[in-house]
């Protein structure tokens, strides 16, 4: 595959050297684009010994060639990293005033940022504005990792470890070992997928609740991920404090039973079929059987440790009630979340296989969970199961938007064709 690797100027664009060399010892053909000011960081003998190719910053070298257009045009996969705010601004904007971002504007194959910045500019107005503008024209923008910063800064902003962007960036070019089916097949353009994320709470009194310690992260990267693929995205999100995904539909719910009474509400809703359901959230297994009106209050009596007795019933099963209920003519193809750990009696794939026969799903996807595993975190591992098969596909550990991206790539080729 034919790779430009982009590379603009901030501190970090040493790490850009081991994503070169990820992608050159996969068997890539990769030309490093750096701006005037990476060159500044890392010199351009670095990415020649590393890449075997002339390096240049300027549209005036290799005029012959048209290197400004050609590069773009014959690229299979346009990465840059990092990306720094202003290369964000300029790719938003179409400036075209240096080689890189000329090759932006004339690249049409899968185009990857990965930006790196201090936080205060990764979460600055104008640039969360610059990411949803590229997000919504088709550009992947992987998230940046949280950690420390330069100098003694820390928080949201640090480039993610090059693994993870080459991993997302092999995915968006359908190029991913985990990935299934290539980069067309992995659209999603037309289709209506409703998405669940976020974790239910199931209330007692009116300060407390049942809960679970969902953050959404995953299920909002899903739904981004799906926009970014051309699909119509209503996502269901239960007590998520994440900005919304660009191009989402979003439908606030608290509780099991309103997202319950949500995702069919979205299915029965015929002006645009359902053609998937993902069901990312974590949905509270027990709620209580009674709702107090007024907060309990606790006993104050000398000696009384006494403790109010919670009974609790069921939720619905809402899984495996979309795959009892759904029929056979325009079905939505419906995909299950299982968050999974070992014990005495299997693994985690041991109970996620005997989940996946219980609900009966398309597509399973186990994700690991532990102590300071998945739960608020910005990197998992997941499995892909599928019924009646014993492969099974593992992403991570990686990004979310990289599972993300894997699962999309896992489901749009097993959709059926639109009539």
């Amino acid at each position: 595959m034919r790779v430009v690797l982009g590379v603009s100027g901030g501190i970090a664009a040493y790490k850009a050297a081991l994503v070169l060399r990820l992608l050159t010892e996969a068997g890539h053909e990769v030309t490093v684009v750096p701006t005037a000011a990476a060159l500044r960081f890392v010199g351009a003998p670095t990415w020649e010994a590393l890449s075997g190719r002339p390096v240049t910053s300027e549209v005036w070298d290799e005029v012959p060639s048209v290197n400004h257009v050609r590069l773009g045009q014959e690229a299979d996969l346009v990465l840059v990293a990092p990306a720094t705010a202003d290369l964000l601004a300029r790719a938003a904007h179409g400036l075209a005033n240096d080689l890189l971002t000329n090759t932006l504007l004339t690249a049409r194959c899968p185009v990857v940022l990965a930006p790196a910045m201090h936080t205060e500019m990764w979460t600055h107005a104008a640039t969360v504005a610059n990411v949803a503008l590229l997000r919504e024209r088709g550009v992947t923008v992987i998230d940046p990792a949280s950690g420390r910063l330069t100098g003694k800064d820390s928080g949201p902003g640090r480039l993610p470890e090059p693994e993870e962007i080459v991993a997302a960036a092999l995915a968006a070019a359908g190029g991913s070992d985990d990935a299934v089916g290539s980069g067309a097949q992995g659209r999603l353009t037309g289709r209506h997928v409703v998405i669940t994320a976020g974790g239910t709470r199931e209330p007692l009194d009116p300060v407390r609740f049942l809960g679970n310690r969902s953050s959404g992260k995953q299920g909002y990267a899903v739904a981004a991920a799906a926009a970014e693929r051309g699909a119509r995205v209503t996502l269901i999100s239960a007590n998520v404090a994440l900005p919304r995904p660009p191009g989402c539909e979003v439908v606030e719910v608290g509780s099991a039973l309103e997202l319950q009474e949500a995702v069919h509400d979205a299915l029965a809703e015929g002006q645009h079929p359902v053609d998937v359901v993902v069901m990312t959230a974590a949905v509270a297994d027990f709620r209580p059987a009674h709702y107090t009106e007024s907060k309990i209050k606790k006993t104050h009596g000398e000696g009384d440790e006494s403790a109010p007795v919670v009974e609790l019933v069921r939720n619905p099963d809402i899984l495996a009630g979309l795959v009892r209920e759904r029929g056979s003519q325009d079905s939505p193809y419906i995909v299950g979340f299982a968050a999974e750990t070992g014990d005495d009696t299997g693994d985690v794939l041991h109970h996620a296989r005997a989940k996946l026969k219980r609900k009966g799903c398309d597509l399973l996807v186990a994700n690991e969970v532990g102590a300071d595993k998945t739960f608020g975190q910005d990197t998992s591992t997941v499995h892909l199961l599928r019924p009646g098969s014993e492969d099974v596909v593992t992403i991570g550990p990686a990004g979310k938007d990289v599972i993300a991206a894997g699962l999309w790539d896992a489901v749009a080729p097993a959709l059926p064709d639109r009539a």
